[in-house]
């Protein structure tokens, strides 16, 4: 009989320096977290007007940190009452932790947005390509959690994050409509 695959496999080697597998809770939060800030980001992006170039960067990164500061903080609240108990400063630590991809949804886009700003592109097309790292980003998540439940991928899996992506193109638009 063959042996259950690690699902945390794919949170070790060189790109991770994590010694002790991730469990499933914080996995969760962490995809939780990335779902979120690409998300948020990608509603961002969207409503940029390009004339002020510097101005798409600050959104962005705006967005971002104060996704990640909020998040953080409802993630502590709710400890309180998943664990019937005040959270400690690791505890407060390890939501910082686990709420960083949050930040990380910001890297890429800033660094294309960059690129407009320095000419390097133009600008519309600094923010399409910014807007596509995400819209990538959200739907190659399926891939982590199938790699997380020990799945290789399969058709269905390209077709999950396909659905995906469009789900999150769906959200991002009632955001956007609700919200400017």
């Amino acid at each position: 009989m063959a042996a259950t695959p690690d699902p945390t496999a794919l949170l070790h080697g060189p790109l991770f320096s994590r010694r002790i597998p991730l469990d499933r809770g914080k996995a969760a939060s962490r995809i939780s977290a990335y779902i979120y800030g690409n998300i948020l980001v990608l509603a961002a992006l969207v409503p940029i007007v390009t004339a002020e170039k510097h101005l798409g960067i600050l959104v962005v990164l705006g967005t971002a940190l104060s996704t990640f500061i909020a998040h953080s903080f409802a993630e502590t609240v709710a400890r309180t009452v998943r664990e019937h108990r005040t959270p400690t400063l690791a505890d407060r630590l390890r939501e910082l932790r686990n709420s960083v991809p949050i930040l990380t949804s910001a890297v890429l886009p800033c660094v294309v947005l960059a690129a407009g700003w320095l000419d390097w592109l133009q600008p519309r097309t600094a923010q399409i390509i910014a807007e596509l790292i995400i819209l990538i980003r959200i739907g190659g998540i399926v891939f982590v959690i199938g790699r997380l439940r020990g799945q290789r991928p399969t058709r269905a899996t390209a077709v999950a994050a396909v659905l995906l992506t469009l789900a999150a193109t769906l959200v991002v638009i009632i955001k956007i409509a609700l919200t400017h």
